[in-house]
């Protein structure tokens, strides 16, 4: 019997050696996402355990979800990847089932709330359609990705099927407005706000008005549907949601967008507002107040490409925040012929940009570029912090 127990002990593998097991299991835990698979190649063992659902488990309920960048770009349009900024590593995601994967998705949101990264809505095409006047498929479902279990699951879906339309995060529930679908294209005034807690969409009152084409912007505790289509008069309003009362407010506020601009806004702190006006040179705007004025705090650097003399400027590149930092993803440049022939290349880019907009003039540097093939335009772009 004694010889059976030593040879049981021989058999045993500690996970850290000389620590207790629920010790080591917990230091383990709390390794950021971005180093999952150097913890895999060390030993079988330690594989076993960052696969396991004990793991994830632990992660989700201590809220040890790290800090991410989801970003889709032109070139995968099924396939979302993830930085971790902490090691500074790019992993891909598993891909969002789908019955049709060759069915291009556009005009969705995707946010992050109480630690899930949602995609929602949109419109499905065919690349080439059988039929020349084929409409879209505008949808209102709703898919979820678990960063501690690392897999898609579908939630609720909205009430209803809507594309290009705002979306954000206020006090833990997403809210939805606006956006078209096949038969309302001149551009919905309802909207509706989802808690990831009982999985449920909620009717609220409809806006003054119906809008396309807009942006979702949480702002003081506020939702605000910013049109994009600045310039034209019944456009130069923006629709702020109270969720306290219940109510909507048209505020008189010109936002610096117009269709043919890049269209982001993202919030670092409580207080700052920043945006990328792109008029040929991809300037950075910030304002701190409800009212304020908009100015000038910098620009994207342009792009050097090897072997070719001149700066040139990106264009449909992402743009959020990450631990008080702004990103600047992908994108693409013109690369024009050198010898004067006036033919140009689309030169699609992986690179990442980061800055600490609270230091100016910005210091820019880059961090890894993405994995894989994904390059090009921006689709989507969400960011989570722990």
């Amino acid at each position: 019997m004694a010889e059976m127990d030593s040879g049981r002990e021989s058999m045993y593998e500690a996970i850290i050696p000389g620590l207790p097991d629920d010790l080591a299991f917990r230091c383990l835990a709390m390794v950021s996402h971005g180093y999952h698979g150097l913890l895999q190649a060390v030993s079988k063992r330690w594989r076993d355990v960052v696969l396991s659902s004990d793991y994830s488990n632990l992660k989700a309920r201590e809220g040890w979800s790290g800090n991410w960048l989801f970003v889709l770009t032109e070139g995968d349009n099924n396939q979302w990847i993830a930085y971790d900024p902490e090691p500074n590593r790019w992993h891909p995601l598993p891909k969002i089932p789908r019955t049709d994967p060759s069915w291009h998705h556009y005009g969705f949101s995707c946010v992050c709330v109480c630690n899930r990264f949602l995609v929602l809505g949109g419109s499905y095409a065919l690349h080439e359609p059988v039929y020349p006047h084929q409409r879209p498929l505008v949808t209102n479902d709703v898919m979820q990705f678990d960063p501690f279990k690392q897999q898609w699951c579908k939630v609720a879906s909205m009430q209803t099927p809507r594309s290009h339309f705002a979306c954000s995060v206020v006090c833990g529930k997403v809210y939805v407005a606006g956006g078209r679908t096949t038969s309302s294209t001149k551009g919905l005034s309802s909207a509706e706000v989802y808690d990831p807690c009982v999985d449920r969409w909620e009717e609220l009152p409809p806006m003054a008005t119906t809008q396309m084409d807009c942006l979702g912007l949480t702002y003081k505790g506020r939702f605000h549907v910013l049109s994009d289509q600045v310039g034209l008069p019944e456009q130069n309003k923006s629709e702020v949601f109270s969720p306290s009362d219940r109510t909507w407010d048209r505020v008189e506020d010109l936002w610096p967008f117009s269709r043919a601009m890049q269209f982001a806004v993202t919030v670092v702190g409580n207080d700052k507002v920043y945006t990328v006006v792109d008029w040929g040179e991809s300037s950075i705007k910030t304002r701190e107040a409800d009212q304020g004025e908009w100015y000038n705090v910098g620009s994207v650097p342009p792009v050097i490409l090897h072997g070719h003399s001149r700066p040139l400027e990106a264009f449909g590149h992402g743009f959020a925040a990450l631990c008080r930092e702004l990103y600047i993803v992908g994108g693409k440049v013109l690369k024009w012929d050198e010898s004067g022939a006036g033919r140009f290349d689309i030169v699609k880019l992986d690179t990442v940009r980061v800055c600490d907009p609270t230091i100016v003039p910005f210091k820019w540097r880059e961090t890894k570029p993405m994995c894989g093939s994904a390059r090009g335009a921006v689709l989507g772009f969400a960011s989570m912090e722990e």
